[in-house]
């Protein structure tokens, strides 16, 4: 017995130690995918030629499959350690997810589909809820592999799309349907700029109803309401935001690609690649070991409104593109 004391505490610490070793490791966010290179080794190999909306749909297959096969792998419905003590990388992964959920649906519902009466993809019916499925489940059907199965469906689609004797594939570069992706990336950017500006807790002036006199709702709220994210939550909220801003930089450089030309005709391509700058700015090296979240100008650095600038900058580039994809 007085043996096993003795090892007790060093076998304790070696096993914190390298858990916390491991925990670091798996906390290195992604790199940015180079998606010239993965649109031609995925043509190369399945001897495909690129078409319109190839792009587009190898950023969302290469976003999804980074979210599960990065170091460590998918975390979010891990219940072992270290995984299960991490929140920054499940946070992480949370706000990519939702990016991949926003474009599949737009896929589906506006991107495959030439008007509203149309018939949807057979395939991207399938891709698209299958990312829904709750991110932390880890039971049957685990999240990781219903989130395969929503990638082969998008690798079918995109087989088909690439095939000139198949025509029940379809990707339309309009400007009405560019229009249907920014609007939901505006209002996902609005969210994030919202909850990280929190941070430092400030007096809301409720215009919920602002603009119309005969607007009402379901249940009255103060005409002023303390908005404050829990200094327990900012980290979270901060890594969900960066993990967001991550996946929505793949998928706008692939919109660069598969919608030039409508940006060109609008004259827009600037205003795309405006937005893609600030969002890189979301990315940069986080030299601090904590989200530190002091009180504005106060004399600690609050890392969560220097991103809500950058996703602020953003979202009101967004909204000009949006005006001017909607200009004859």
């Amino acid at each position: 017995m007085t043996h096993w004391k003795r090892w007790l505490w060093p076998l304790l610490f070696a096993f914190l130690l390298i858990n916390y070793i491991i925990a670091v490791i798996w906390s290195f966010e992604p790199e940015d995918i180079d998606l010239n290179d993965r649109i031609t080794v995925d043509a190369d190999a399945a001897g495909e030629t690129p078409v319109v909306g190839y792009a587009t749909t190898t950023a969302l297959i290469a976003v999804s499959e980074t979210l599960l096969d990065k170091t460590g792998g998918y975390l979010s419905n891990d219940i072992m350690p270290p995984s299960v003590f991490m929140d920054n990388m499940p946070a992480w992964e949370f706000g990519a997810l939702e990016q991949i959920r926003d474009l599949s649906l737009v896929m589906r519902r506006d991107l495959s589909r030439s008007q509203t009466q149309s018939q949807e993809d057979v395939d991207l019916t399938v891709a698209q809820p299958q990312f829904n499925i709750d991110h932390t489940k880890w039971a049957f059907p685990s999240a990781e592999g219903e989130y395969r199965k929503g990638i082969e469906a998008l690798y079918r689609y995109r087989s088909r799309l690439a095939d000139p004797n198949d025509y029940s594939a379809q990707f339309y570069t309009r400007a009405d349907n560019l229009r249907a992706w920014l609007q939901e990336v505006q209002k996902r950017l609005g969210s994030m700029s919202q909850q990280l500006s929190a941070s430092v807790g400030r007096d809301r002036i409720n215009i919920d109803l602002a603009g119309d006199a005969s607007a009402k709702r379901a249940t009255a709220l103060p005409d002023y309401q303390q908005i404050k994210t829990s200094w327990w939550q900012i980290d979270d909220v901060f890594y969900e935001s960066r993990g967001g801003c991550w996946a929505l930089l793949q998928f706008l450089r692939a919109a660069e690609v598969d919608f030039a030309d409508v940006l060109a005709k609008k004259n827009a391509t600037v205003s795309l690649k405006q937005i893609i700058r600030e969002l890189e700015g979301t990315q940069e090296t986080v030299w601090s070991p904590m989200i530190l979240n002091g009180s504005g100008f106060g004399f600690v650095a609050n890392h969560s409104l220097v991103m809500a600038n950058y996703i602020s900058r953003a979202n009101a580039a967004v909204i000009d593109l949006n005006k001017l994809l909607a200009q004859g």
